[in-house]
């Protein structure tokens, strides 16, 4: 492990937890927010959310969970290099789509939808909600009582009219300050992982062609680069060499140019963290071509239309549900029931939210199905 340089956050400089507790014997408080995050329900349900693909569609393509994985390695291993604390980062990067419906994107959008007129929808904020108040593992507190630091790093961004419900989270957005470098890192962690392993998910489904991303200028550099080195490798093997040498670029370069943007800007202690500019980020030349390839990837797999009649699908479902639920209260779970009374239409969010795609599917076939045949 690298030294932990003075602007890293630490058990020390920590705002520490909501509620105290003893400390743990044998790891730091940061590792012990991975373990509680790691054992949580909501952690394990991850298996069963879309990333881009349906869980059903095939055993091999991404879920959130082995998503969440992808983004904690290549985190840990950013945080080594700038000598942060690959603790917290581990933590930030488990935990960051806790609180994602199932359908990925596309059942967080109908959803939003469903409760425009009850506060909207933000996974972010759900995210925080699922380790503040929704897992029910301790007798002492609901949530898992995250340290600050972890938390703060859940919430990448979030709608002015929601920064009340943060409580001391929000000063940050109100201020215009700056979140830990390892918040900032999670997040970049989180683009590295989805964009290439979107692209290996994208070619074993078809729905992209190696031709079509020879056009793009990062993966074509490459690629190139594969085949002159290894000119008989099989197809798969050459896209996984492709993909390995793609992330090794991206560390390295997010590694380079975050050093230079922390130096100059003379940060010493995590208080120059706060009030600097964001200062982790890509060269100039990786970030515009990060943002073609999120272009291509948006117009020729997102876009794609078996991933539109998906994504339509599953705003039905997430639409259908809500609107049952909202109508018929008595058709949700008796715990949700007792929470509508309290909490309104958040109930349903939290249901729904809380939905493995498999779930939701059996759910809609349970209340619809009938009518229907």
């Amino acid at each position: 492990m690298s030294k932990r340089v003075a602007y890293a956050v630490s058990c020390d400089n920590s705002r520490g937890r909501a509620i105290q507790e003893e400390l743990a014997s044998g790891r730091s408080e940061f590792q012990r927010d991975r373990d509680r995050i790691i054992h949580s329900a909501a952690f394990r349900r991850l298996e069963y959310k879309t990333q881009v693909f349906v869980n059903h569609e095939g055993d091999l393509f991404r879920t959130r969970l082995t998503h969440s994985l992808e983004v904690a390695q290549i985190g840990r291993s950013i945080a080594r290099n700038l000598g942060l604390n690959e603790d917290l980062v581990e933590a930030i990067t488990l935990a960051h789509d806790l609180g994602h419906t199932p359908f990925g994107h596309a059942g967080q959008d109908a959803l939003n939808d469903c409760m425009r007129d009850y506060g909207g929808f933000e996974h972010n904020l759900q995210s925080l909600r699922v380790v503040d108040v929704l897992e029910e593992r301790y007798g002492a507190f609901d949530g898992l009582n995250l340290c600050y630091e972890t938390r703060e790093g859940i919430i990448k961004h979030v709608a002015r009219k929601n920064i009340p419900k943060l409580g001391s989270l929000g000063e940050r957005f109100l201020q215009h300050k700056r979140p830990s470098l390892e918040a900032q890192l999670a997040n970049f962690a989180d683009e590295i992982a989805y964009n290439n392993h979107d692209i290996d998910d994208g070619l074993r489904s078809g729905l992209i062609t190696l031709g079509q991303l020879q056009e793009v200028s990062i993966f074509s550099r490459h690629l190139q680069h594969v085949q002159d080195k290894y000119p008989v490798l099989p197809e798969r093997r050459m896209v996984y060499e492709t993909i390995r040498s793609m992330i090794n670029t991206l560390v390295t370069d997010l590694t380079r140019q975050s050093t230079c943007n922390i130096l100059d800007a003379g940060i010493e202690h995590l208080v120059d963290v706060h009030a600097a500019p964001p200062l982790i980020g890509f060269s100039q030349q990786i970030k515009q071509e990060q943002q073609e390839l999120k272009k291509f990837l948006f117009d020729n797999l997102y876009r794609h239309f078996r991933v539109v009649r998906m994504s339509n699908k599953a705003r039905h479902t997430i639409e259908r549900l809500f609107a049952a639920f909202s109508t018929e209260v008595q058709l949700l779970p008796v715990k949700y029931q007792k929470k509508f009374a309290q909490e309104g239409h958040q109930a349903i969010a939290d249901y729904i939210a809380g939905m493995t795609d498999r779930y939701a599917i059996k759910e809609y076939q349970r209340l619809f199905a009938i009518a229907e045949s």
